[in-house]
């Protein structure tokens, strides 16, 4: 028996409606053929159709987001404090299923944990009422070091950041190493709290977390700190003075200057 086997090639067809699904995942195969056209290709709109729905482009497609390409920022050690700060959020959930939310913060001049917040949900406006928690009581960085999430890429942080002059270092989407010190810090807090104990509310994990956030600034040692711990390797000025004024010589010595 001899049968009639086709010769057509639609592999430029194939390309081309695969190029344009990428491009517009939401319009339909009219646009798709008129685009064609005006580009100058005659292809049949039947033979057009036949492929479009045998790659199944009719069926509705989900698409994601589109990120901007950022642009690889070296991870650099700062020489002072409050320099550049680094920001993650971490995820966990109660013994009753409900999703827990954690967002850390620490220097990356010294490793010390400024914060570490713990909510069922977090969104931008949490993240702006804890920097601006962290703003009146030791200050802003030079530079916010952090992902690509929905709660940093939102005009309510941008907007709150922009307002105190501090720029934003976004890493590459796919590469968390690029914000290497909050990812080694998220380690230790899985290992030491969210992986060993059992929280039934968030108030539990916040207590918890407090605690272990002073033990870790003050007895964590750290490698490269010289196995120093945070407030060891550099402490910062209102500490100091703080314990300047505890003692008995300290306060008689300020008890002679007068405020005026």
């Amino acid at each position: 028996m001899w049968y009639y086997q086709s010769k057509k090639d639609d592999t430029q067809v194939i390309d081309k409606l695969t190029e344009l699904a990428e491009s517009y995942p939401t319009r339909g195969f009219d646009e798709y053929y008129h685009k064609i056209r005006r580009e100058g290709l005659k292809w049949n709109r039947k033979r057009v159709l036949r492929i479009y729905r045998e790659m199944k482009l009719s069926l509705r497609r989900k698409h994601k987001k589109r990120l901007i390409k950022r642009v690889k920022q070296p991870l650099e050690t700062p020489v002072e404090l409050n320099e550049c700060w680094s920001m993650d959020f971490m995820s966990d959930a109660l013994t009753d299923g409900r999703k827990v939310r954690v967002f850390n913060v620490i220097d990356d001049c010294n490793r010390e944990a400024l914060a570490i917040q713990v909510g069922l949900t977090y969104p931008a406006r949490a993240v702006v009422e804890t920097l601006e928690n962290l703003k009146e009581e030791i200050g802003v960085p030079k530079y916010m070091r952090c992902d690509n999430g929905p709660e940093f890429i939102s005009k309510t942080f941008m907007n709150w950041c922009k307002k105190n002059f501090i720029e934003i270092k976004y890493t590459q989407p796919g590469k968390p190493m690029q914000n290497g010190y909050i990812e080694r810090f998220n380690r230790f807090f899985r290992e030491d709290i969210l992986d060993a104990y059992h929280f039934n509310d968030t108030y539990k994990l916040q207590k918890i977390s407090d605690n272990w956030r002073e033990d870790y600034n003050f007895n964590h040692p750290h490698k490269s700190l010289g196995n120093k711990s945070p407030k060891e390797y550099m402490p910062r000025f209102d500490e100091e003075f703080k314990f300047f004024i505890k003692s008995d010589l300290n306060k008689n010595y300020l008890s002679n200057f007068k405020v005026s």
